[in-house]
C-alpha cells in the first residue's frame, strides 16, 4: 500500500495552523501548480490535485478534528472512520446529522441521506479590471465525468444491470451497535450507494464515472473581491450509477494593481504634483478604473495626503445598487535637480516667504516652544 502524504505537509504548514494560515498556504500553492500554469507538467498536476485534496480536509472544521485524531483512517471506506462512524456524514450537518444517525427511526425518519459525486476546487486569477467589470473566465479542471460506454450506470447492461442492494435493500445504511446505541454508517456491500452493479462496465469497471479533463466556463460578476469563492452546481465528480454530481467551487483571486489601490467598494490613485502645482492651484487628468479620464481641480495650498473624492466611480457591491468612490491621493514632489535660473528663482522665494513667516504668530510661537525646549533639557 502506498504511503500517503500528511496533509498538513502537502499545504506547507504547521498542525497548529489557523484556518487563515491554511488557506494562504493553499491560494499560494494553487496558483503555484495549477495546470494552466503548467501546460503538459504530469508532476504539477498530480501535485495541484494533492492540494486540493488536502485543503478540502483541512478547510473543514470537524473533519480536520477527525484527520488530527485518526490521520487518513478517517476518511477510507467511503468516509467511514475508526469503529464504524461516518465523519462525511458528520461534517455536513454538525450534531443534527449525528442525532439523526443515531435515533433515525425513533424519529421518524427512514432511509439514507441523498448522496452526490465529490466537490471539487480550483484556482482562477484575474486582474482588477476584470474584478471591476466582471468577466467570463474558462478553467481546466480534472474530474470524473459520465462514462460514455455505459452512461453512467457502470454496467455493460446499462439500467437494467443495477440493482437495488440486498443488504440495505436501497437505504445505503445499515445499522451497527456501538455500547448502548445504534447508529448507522454506509452499507459495506454498496458502499451507500443503495445499488450493486451487475455485469461491470470494462470502461470504468462499474464505477460509472472516468477521469477526464474538462474546460468549464465561469462567469464572474462585477465588483468581485479577492478570496471570493463561486460556487458552480452540478459542475463537481460526476457521482456514478445514476447518482447527482458534485459541485465545482472557484476560489478566486486579484492581481495587484500598477496604479490603483482597493479598499472595498471604493478604489484609490495616488498622483504626484509639482511644488508649483501644489501652490499654485491647477487641474490635473487622473485615469478611472473603468478605462475612461476625468479632470480634478487642485486647489491653491494643497499638501500632501490630500484626498479628493469622486463619487460613484468605485466598484460595485455584489447584490446591491450601491457603488463606492474613487479617491485622488496627491503627493507633492520636491525636486531633486534645478537649472540655475530655477535654484535663482526658488532662493529668491525662500527669502521673500521667510520674511513673512517670520513675523507671522505660528512662526514666532513655534520658535518660542522650540526655546523653551531646549532650555529645559539643559
Amino acid at each position: 500500500m502506498a504511503t500517503q502524504l500528511d496533509y498538513y505537509e502537502i499545504l506547507e504548514v504547521t498542525r497548529t495552523a489557523s484556518a487563515e494560515e491554511i488557506k494562504k498556504s493553499y491560494r499560494r500553492m494553487a496558483m503555484q501548480f495549477h495546470p494552466d500554469r503548467n501546460p503538459g507538467d504530469d508532476a504539477a498536476e498530480a501535485k495541484f490535485k494533492e492540494i486540493n485534496q488536502a485543503y478540502d480536509v483541512l478547510k473543514d472544521e470537524q473533519k480536520r478534528a477527525a484527520y488530527d485524531r485518526f490521520g487518513h483512517a478517517a476518511f477510507e471506506g467511503g468516509g467511514a472512520g475508526p469503529g464504524g462512524f461516518d465523519f462525511n456524514g458528520f461534517g455536513g450537518g454538525g450534531l443534527g446529522d449525528i442525532f439523526e444517525q443515531m435515533f433515525g427511526d425513533m424519529m421518524g425518519r427512514r432511509g439514507g441521506q441523498a448522496r452526490s459525486g465529490n466537490d471539487i476546487q480550483t484556482h482562477v486569477e484575474i486582474t482588477l479590471e476584470e474584478a471591476f467589470a466582471g468577466v467570463e473566465k474558462d478553467v481546466r479542471v480534472i474530474t470524473r465525468v459520465a462514462c460514455d460506454s455505459c452512461h453512467g450506470t457502470g454496467s455493460n447492461s446499462g439500467a437494467a444491470g443495477v440493482e437495488t442492494c440486498p443488504s440495505c435493500h436501497g437505504a445505503g445504511k445499515v445499522r451497527a451497535q456501538q455500547g448502548f446505541f445504534v447508529v448507522e454508517r454506509a452499507c459495506p456491500t454498496c458502499h451507500g450507494a443503495g445499488r450493486v452493479v451487475k455485469d461491470p462496465c470494462k470502461a470504468c469497471r462499474g464505477e460509472g464515472t472516468v477521469e477526464q479533463e474538462r474546460t468549464i466556463k465561469v462567469q464572474i460578476p462585477a465588483g468581485v473581491e479577492d478570496g471570493t469563492r463561486i460556487r458552480l452546481t452540478g459542475e463537481g465528480e460526476a457521482g456514478g450509477n445514476g447518482v447527482p454530481s458534485g459541485d465545482l467551487y472557484v476560489h478566486v483571486s486579484v492581481s495587484e494593481h500598477s496604479i490603483f489601490q482597493r479598499d472595498g467598494a471604493n478604489v484609490y490613485c495616488r498622483v504626484p504634483l509639482r511644488m508649483a502645482q501644489a501652490a499654485l492651484g491647477t487641474e490635473i487628468e487622473v485615469p478611472v478604473i473603468d478605462g475612461s479620464r476625468t479632470i480634478v481641480k487642485i486647489p491653491a495650498g494643497t499638501q500632501t495626503g490630500a484626498h479628493f473624492r469622486l463619487r460613484g466611480k468605485g466598484f460595485s457591491v455584489l447584490r446591491s445598487s450601491a457603488r463606492g468612490d474613487m479617491y485622488i491621493q496627491v503627493t507633492v514632489e520636491t525636486p531633486q535637480v534645478l537649472t540655475k535660473r530655477q535654484r535663482e528663482l526658488l532662493e529668491e522665494f525662500e527669502k521673500e516667504a521667510g520674511e513673512d513667516i517670520k513675523h507671522s504668530p505660528e512662526h514666532t510661537g513655534f520658535f518660542r516652544r522650540v526655546r523653551d525646549f531646549f532650555e529645559g533639557s539643559e
